[in-house]
């Protein structure tokens, strides 16, 4: 059994539900059936299912108190019930247990992820895995990404005014950013260019993070291969973009969304969903998907009105972080859903995702710096 940590409810923590075990049991078929089936269960069907002797009516005695504790509710009239959010919570926590992933699934997330990754750029690689997290899960993949990962191809130093220049990095995949920086006062032309010709002679498809630390131990190489303010102008050009990813929105992969629209047909649900990517593909939505993967190790779990990001959609974000060469996490996997998410099957599944990208880029790093 592998184990993963999962935030836990205060209720569940606490120890806080009187629940005997006649009423874990009820409970529980309550809500396993609503995951297979998303539909009400009732006593009678109930009966048929518990292992204990029950009746109907006695179960419809147990199922009364579930719902005094607001873990299960009637959706209406002379319905069976369902799990409130709280319910799934407290099932999340209490019942739940994941094992691993079957050979078939690990061999087929393994083998997808690493033929995209296989010298392609690092953006193939994630929008591979978010595309398999879809097909697998039939929910939407996801996949956030900062952009300060962006391996380099070329920088160059462009001189704007005497102690102002823009420093333009190219990437691996083509974009191309530019940035404004102070330049020491005295720096000629000529040494613009040496510094931009040692930062491409030595950072060239690495990270910024990877580029960062192969210069610190460059460092003495770089104080007899440089003078001092083109060694300044070195130290500037790799600060300028360091220091701003924190300003700029991460990049945010999503496929599968029509799995989520295939058994939605109100107006309101189909609008909730819409608003929904609307709000995750803010600067704001995506920085806090990354900043709920980086709070936690392992796996976690979000459901509905947990998070601010899916309280109106009532969805499910089951999330892992992934890591680059520095072990730092850069980035995560996911799968959004409906709240009756396959949690059992999932939530492995993103674990192993997770794992198999952070296994590739730190490979990858460590080739690069062989």
């Amino acid at each position: 059994m592998t184990e993963f940590r999962l935030p836990v409810s205060d209720l569940a923590a606490a120890g806080a539900l009187p629940l005997d075990d006649r009423s874990r049991e009820v409970f529980r078929l309550i809500v396993e059936s609503y995951l297979d089936i998303g539909e009400p269960v009732g006593s009678r069907m109930l009966s048929r299912l518990i292992t204990n002797s029950l009746s109907p009516a006695s179960i419809r005695n147990v199922m009364s108190d579930l719902e005094a504790l607001g873990l299960i509710y009637s959706p209406h009239v002379s319905a069976g019930r369902m799990p409130t959010e709280l319910g799934l919570r407290f099932f999340v926590d209490a019942f739940l247990e994941v094992g691993d992933l079957g050979s078939s699934e690990r061999e087929e997330i393994e083998e997808k992820v690493r033929l995209s990754g296989d010298g392609r750029p690092f953006e193939s690689l994630l929008t591979e895995a978010s595309q398999l997290l879809s097909g697998l899960s039939r929910g939407a993949g996801i996949v956030v990404t900062s952009k300060s990962d962006l391996r380099l191809k070329h920088i160059e130093f462009i001189r704007l005014e005497p102690l102002k220049a823009l420093a333009v990095l190219v990437g691996e995949n083509g974009e191309v950013e530019n940035r404004i920086f102070d330049l020491p006062a005295g720096v000629t032309a000529s040494q613009l260019v040496e510094a931009a010709n040692f930062l491409n002679a030595h950072v060239v498809g690495r990270t910024l993070g990877e580029a960062s630390e192969r210069i610190g131990r460059l460092k003495d190489d770089t104080a007899n291969a440089l003078d001092v303010l083109s060694r300044e102008l070195v130290d500037r050009g790799l600060a300028v973009w360091s220091g701003a990813s924190a300003d700029q929105p991460a990049r945010l992969i999503v496929r599968g969304r029509a799995n989520l629209l295939e058994n939605v047909t109100a107006t309101e649900d189909l609008d909730r969903l819409r608003l929904l990517f609307d709000d995750l593909e803010t600067k704001s939505g995506i920085i806090e998907l990354l900043d709920l993967a980086e709070t936690g190790n392992g796996v976690r779990i979000f459901i509905g009105s947990e998070n601010k990001l899916f309280s109106l959609s009532g969805s499910s974000l089951v999330v892992a972080p992934y890591k680059g060469g520095t072990e730092a996490v850069i980035g995560a996997v996911g799968v959004i859903g409906p709240t009756r998410l396959n949690y059992r099957r999932i939530v492995p599944m993103v674990d192993y995702t997770a794992r198999i990208v952070s296994r590739l880029l730190s490979k990858g790093a460590a080739e690069r710096q062989a």
